[in-house]
């Protein structure tokens, strides 16, 4: 290996160069490289001081301390009127106070690092001066009007959840300022990036859904006209019949409840109610509302689902592009600022240098890990590093690669002649047999079979303290063969899972049997709480079966992914239930007493006899924002959503099914099912598809440098302490995931680009799915794979082949 610049003996003029490298140079480098990593694209000024702002902008307390305080200002809803636990007003508006200034002061900080012209260009910063100028000018005007004793809504609360979108990320995409061309050739042929490796902010999904929203609208126009048209003819069908409801409402004899009630029923929710009258009058009927499902419900939503996911996804694609982009230009201004003259005259990095940069990017990488990834940077061992590998850092400063210490078990230093008996040998061996494994299998089985009789049984109890019993020995066992430090390590999820539950119900089941035989047993709260403890010992059973675990994993990467679509409902509903409780709050109230006098009217004598009061709806109420929260919940899953909207529609106006709708269209038809195909496509693609090269690569040399542990075992029991009594500390390496992040993978997938492959001069496509699929082609039509040669090896693609090759294949190769 080439000796680096620190061990020379009298450095060289290159060397001298790299060991100069400023700290403000240095800074310069790791904001850009930081900035790669975690796709951010912020046009931050250059100045020494500037760059200190940023990185201070980008550490992990201070964004941390604003996520605090922007939980903070959503939670004040819980305290302020209608509240759950009711604070005094000068109370809960200083804590609102103390939240717009910190907003206030990380704006500030914001503006500090941007030249101003950038600042004031970017709408982001401009919506929060706006959200908090509104917000005090509210503030203003509902102290005054409290202290006259004049009731005022908070209009300003609707405009809190804007804050959670625009204050907690820089900006991804914008205008994006000239550079010198010479630090574009230095990124002619680069090795492709494996993508994204962060999921998608919430910021940038909301502008995904507002860019496709034109499109989405066309298609909406026209289910409404539809909805319309039905309507009209269901008028002139039934109005005039003098047709009744089930409640005695005539039926069909108002055009806009004809328009509502159709409406619905492409939910499927009223259903069949809303046929029946004009079926059993005559069964022709049914030929009316048979076409008006086939076309609204299967053929209409169909469509918007298919055109909400195409126009979101091709909006994101964009998005995702320019991400890219930026991606590479960063690492070209890091590499430009780093760069010496190499041996050979070309521009290159040493290793000082970028072993330098990585503990600024990264301070808590460890030694061996930043060597593994600079031996698969710098591959040909030239103790230099050209621009197409520096290129690679930040994407392998993203790959999960888990320490694990090999550590031997305390016991085998302890009593050392006892551990390393033929008998304890011959019991850790049987321990780590498969047999062991399914034996407990086994017992999960049978347990669940206890489970489900009858828990005041004195026989099944007893059961159950044996099963507890097996549970504890198996732990015990598992400790007494693995160190348990490896044993709980941070990444031994299922270990983690078994001893918290087996703890937890050991625990539970002694404190529930010492009440019982003390008589003091009053309630049913720790019974239940053993009950659900034993159930929850049979999930168990998922890391036992492989396909099972696989699934759950996959479920877990993609999870990350999933939650900014949960802050995107989020946001939704907290907008919807704060305008709810404006609309709505008191109009009904739940009351706890049965012998109450207003319980069977919900406290509103307008729903008496409706359906509303009827199912005992009552607790369904905007009167506060978890309630609000419950009731919008019930809302997103449909069924009765009508007698909801109905009931508040009774107690306001009819106008009031505007807010209803409203909340179904933005919600399950929009935002749920593009959530849907998000997860479905992500799930589908980190289930099937290969490692990324970058992966393939790292793994590779960790198993060159003999640092490497099998993946399948490292993920059964990591560390696993089967080094003999004198073995010594070791630290082993393994990736923590097979596969390429989904998000990334989900909004990277419907394009390829054309990219050189380092050290050939062969083009290739950068997506693993592509590769995948090339080596099924080579094993399945030999005469097709050689055709794919000619076309990589040429650099060309003619359309012909390349059609017959998406064709046969579905493979979608967009070049951009």
């Amino acid at each position: 290996m080439a000796t680096s610049c620190a061990d020379a003996p009298a450095p060289a003029p290159a060397c001298a160069g790299q060991l100069a490298k400023s700290k403000e140079q240095l800074d310069l480098a790791s904001a850009y490289v930081s900035d790669a990593q975690y796709n951010r694209n912020v046009f931050f000024d250059t100045s020494p001081r500037a760059i200190r702002l940023y990185l201070l902008y980008n550490r992990r307390l201070p964004r941390a301390l604003l996520y605090v305080f922007i939980l903070l200002h959503l939670g004040l809803a819980i305290c302020e009127e209608p509240a759950v636990w009711p604070l005094p007003p000068w109370a809960t508006m200083l804590a609102e106070l103390l939240c717009l200034h910190v907003f206030a002061l990380r704006l500030l900080h914001y503006a500090k690092v941007i030249p101003p012209d950038k600042f004031w260009k970017d709408p982001k910063n401009i919506c929060i001066i706006g959200v908090l100028a509104l917000t005090l000018t509210d503030m203003i005007i509902y102290g005054a009007l409290r202290a006259a004793d004049v009731d005022s809504p908070r209009w300003s609360r609707v405009l809190r959840p804007l804050l959670l979108v625009n204050v907690t990320e820089g900006r991804q995409v914008g205008v994006r300022p000239p550079f010198r061309p010479s630090v574009l050739c230095l990124f002619g042929s680069p090795e492709c990036p494996p993508g994204c490796r962060r999921r998608a902010k919430l910021r940038r999904a909301f502008r995904s859904i507002r860019n496709a929203l034109p499109q989405i609208f066309s298609v909406f126009l026209l289910f409404i006209f539809s909805i319309l048209l039905f309507s009209l003819m269901a008028l002139k069908l039934f109005g005039k019949r003098g047709l009744k409801t089930a409640d005695g409402a005539p039926y069909f004899s108002n055009y806009g409840d004809a328009v509502f009630d159709l409406y619905v029923l492409v939910t499927t929710a009223n259903s069949p109610d809303v046929m029946m009258p004009a079926y059993n009058a005559d069964s022709a009927f049914v030929i009316f509302f048979i076409v008006y499902i086939l076309v609204n419900t299967y053929v209409f939503m169909s469509v918007f689902l298919a055109v909400v996911f195409n126009n979101y996804k091709k909006y994101l694609k964009e998005e995702v592009r320019q991400m890219v982009r930026a991606k590479r230009r960063k690492m070209a201004r890091a590499f430009a600022v780093l760069r010496e003259a190499g041996e050979d005259g070309e521009p290159r990095v040493g290793h000082d240098v970028w072993k330098r940069l990585v503990r600024l990017v990264q301070p808590d990488i460890g030694e061996a890990r930043s060597e593994l990834l600079w031996s698969v940077s710098d591959h040909a061992r030239r103790g230099s590093v050209g621009p197409a590998a520096f290129a690679q850092l930040c994407d392998l400063l993203n790959i999960p690669v888990i320490a694990l210490k090999s550590r031997p078990h305390p016991l085998g230093r302890l009593c050392p002649a006892f551990y390393g008996s033929t008998a304890s040998r011959l019991l850790r061996r049987l321990v780590r047999h498969r047999a062991f494994a399914l034996a407990y299998d086994v017992i999960i089985a049978i347990n669940a079979v206890f489970i489900g009789l009858d828990e005041d049984d004195p026989e099944v109890a007893k059961s159950e303290w044996a099963f507890l019993a097996l549970y504890v020995l198996e732990i015990l066992l598992k400790l007494y063969v693995i160190e348990p430090r490896s044993f709980f390590s941070r990444h031994s999820f299922w270990n983690w899972f078994d001893a918290v539950i087996v703890a937890f119900a050991l625990v539970a089941t002694v404190v529930n049997a010492a009440l019982e035989s003390s008589g003091a047993y009053t309630s049913r709260q720790i019974l239940d709480i053993v009950l659900i403890l034993r159930v929850l010992r049979l999930v168990r059973v998922v890391d036992s079966v492989q396909r099972f675990r696989a699934i759950v994993n996959t479920l877990i990467r993609i999870g990350p992914a999933v939650l900014t679509f949960a802050q995107l409902i989020l946001v939704v509903y907290y907008v919807f239930a704060v305008v709810g409780m404006e609309l709505f709050k008191g109009q009904v109230r739940f009351f706890s007493d049965p012998d109450a006098p207003g319980r069977a009217d919900c406290g509103n004598a307008l729903l008496r006899g409706g359906a509303f009061a009827r199912l005992q709806y009552c607790k369904n109420n905007f009167n506060d924002v978890l309630s609000s929260f419950v009731l919008l919940l019930e809302l997103t899953v449909v069924n009765q959503w009508h007698v909801l909207s109905g009931g508040f529609a009774a107690v306001t106006h009819k106008s009031a099914r505007i807010y209803f709708v409203l909340f179904h269209v933005t919600v399950v038809i929009v935002i749920i099912n593009i959530f849907v195909a998000f997860v479905l496509e992500a799930f589908f693609l980190e289930y099937s598809l290969d490692k990324s090269d970058l992966h393939t690569e790292l793994e590779r040399r960790i198993e060159e440098l003999r640092l490497g542990v099998a993946q399948e075992a490292a993920e059964d029991q990591p560390g696993d302490g089967e080094e003999e009594e004198d073995a010594k500390p070791q630290l082993l390496f393994k990736i923590a995931s097979k596969s390429k992040p989904a998000a990334a993978v989900v909004m990277l997938f419907p394009f390829g680009r054309r990219v050189s492959c380092q050290g050939t001069g062969r083009w290739t496509l950068c997506c693993s799915a592509c590769s995948r699929w090339t080596r099924s082609i080579g094993e399945t039509a030999p005469a097709t794979m050689k055709t794919w040669s000619s076309l990589t090896a040429t650099g060309t693609f003619p359309t012909r082949p390349l059609t017959r090759l998406k064709t046969a294949f579905a493979i979608n190769l967009d070049f951009c």
